[in-house]
């Protein structure tokens, strides 16, 4: 059963196993939006996100009723390394099924913790199908990462903790894919401080439960495809949804721009490395989607650290070319001695700094005596592009900006 009770059990069994991760104020956060912004960094936990709390829990609730035997787990990876790390912890064997999708780093941090892994599907739902059948099969026991009681009372202990740091907050922001963290949250936030707000975030690529919360029925979506691989779920659970209509107060979506937006913004202004599941809250806020009375104190939650780096890599790039501090061109220009001189000696004058440039004057698309350059400037801003676009178009060069 899921209660407060739980929870409060689920946290003695963690007791010096998980890191109690800092709740920490945000002072640049908090000037941009109007609230006290406090950041609940389980980005910082042993395995990178806070699913080690409720795969700890559920396995050592087996391990006390005697069950030692293997366990199954289907995960993108955050519950994967939970599982192993808690299977490697009492001694047992652990089987990861993941998705074909899953990136490196997960697995290779699954790995690392002595689990055996199996990549199976397009997405959780099909590699969730697939460790369901291996289990019976194989007779272990399956830990799921949202839909089991223990699971979700380990993952109420974020609340515990927050509140204990925290006690008067005004509202709880909070990731959402299939809904463990939130309804375990939850139910310890509604137990303790009825008033506290709980708002849940999902990503507008995977859909099902804030559709299912808005018609109060679970159902699932044809496919899911987002950067938040960690809230990346197909399919709504009627388990956890209940739990979310008795406890959650809104669930609002963003976008792949708008999680990008967020995770670029935490590395650069907190100086926080978190995925795409765990900057949801943030870039709800940066959004405006979270309307409280201005001077509300919120807590929200970064559920997970663990981004691929060939990822982050193109959300940074992406972030600077949308933030105006990076510009890509294509430029014609007649192919002499001296053209792409002056072209670079314009941009000198506007002090756009070149940070990669390529000529090619052998494409078929272009006219006799033509060539094309492909160039990426480091720019200052919206202005200073202009001045770049200024400059270029006064002095005839015919330019077409890329993305």
């Amino acid at each position: 059963m899921l209660d407060l009770k739980s929870i409060k059990k689920a946290q003695e069994r963690l007791n010096g196993v998980i890191h109690h991760t800092p709740f920490s104020y945000a002072p640049i956060l908090s000037e941009l939006s109007g609230y006290e912004i406090y950041l609940k960094k389980e980005n910082l936990q042993r395995t990178g996100a806070f699913k080690l709390r409720g795969a700890f829990n559920k396995i050592a609730t087996l391990v006390e009723a005697g069950q030692e035997g293997g366990v199954v787990a289907a995960s993108a990876g955050n519950h994967a390394q939970g599982v192993a790390f808690s299977a490697k912890h009492f001694g047992i064997e652990a089987t990861i099924v993941m998705p074909e999708s899953t990136p490196l780093n997960k697995i290779q941090g699954v790995k690392e913790f002595g689990a055996n892994v199996i990549l199976h599907g397009a997405n959780y739902d099909e590699a969730y199908s697939h460790a369901v059948a291996y289990t019976q099969e194989h007779q272990l026991q399956f830990v799921h990462p949202f839909t089991d009681d223990e699971v979700m009372s380990g993952q109420g202990t974020v609340a515990l903790e927050m509140l204990e740091e925290q006690a008067n907050l005004d509202a709880i922001v909070v990731p959402v894919g299939g809904g463990g963290l939130i309804a375990g949250m939850g139910v310890a936030i509604k137990a303790l401080h009825p008033n506290t707000k709980l708002i849940g975030i999902a990503s507008e690529g995977a859909p099902a439960m804030k559709e299912s919360y808005d018609s109060k029925i679970a159902h699932g979506t044809a496919s899911v495809r987002t950067i938040a691989d960690g809230i990346a779920v197909r399919d709504a659970s009627p388990i956890t949804l209940n739990h979310i209509l008795e406890v959650v107060d809104s669930l609002e979506l963003v976008c792949e721009d708008e999680i990008a937006a967020g995770i670029l913004f935490l590395l650069e202004k907190q100086k926080v490395l978190v995925e795409g599941a765990g900057a949801v809250g943030v870039a709800a806020l940066l959004q405006g989607k979270i309307n409280l009375p201005k001077g509300s104190k919120v807590g929200i939650v970064l559920s997970g650290g663990n981004i691929d780096v060939t990822m982050l890599s193109l959300i940074i790039e992406k972030g600077l070319v949308k933030s105006s501090r990076k510009m890509k061109l294509s430029v014609i220009m007649i192919d002499k001695p001296g053209s792409l001189m002056m072209f670079t000696e314009l941009l000198t004058t506007v002090g756009a700094n070149i940070v990669q440039i390529g000529y090619d004057r052998t494409s078929v698309a272009l006219e006799f005596g033509d060539a094309v350059v492909s160039v990426s400037l480091e720019t200052k801003g919206t202005e200073h592009q202009d001045e770049v676009r200024t400059i270029l178009n006064k002095n005839g060069f015919k330019f077409e900006e890329l993305l």
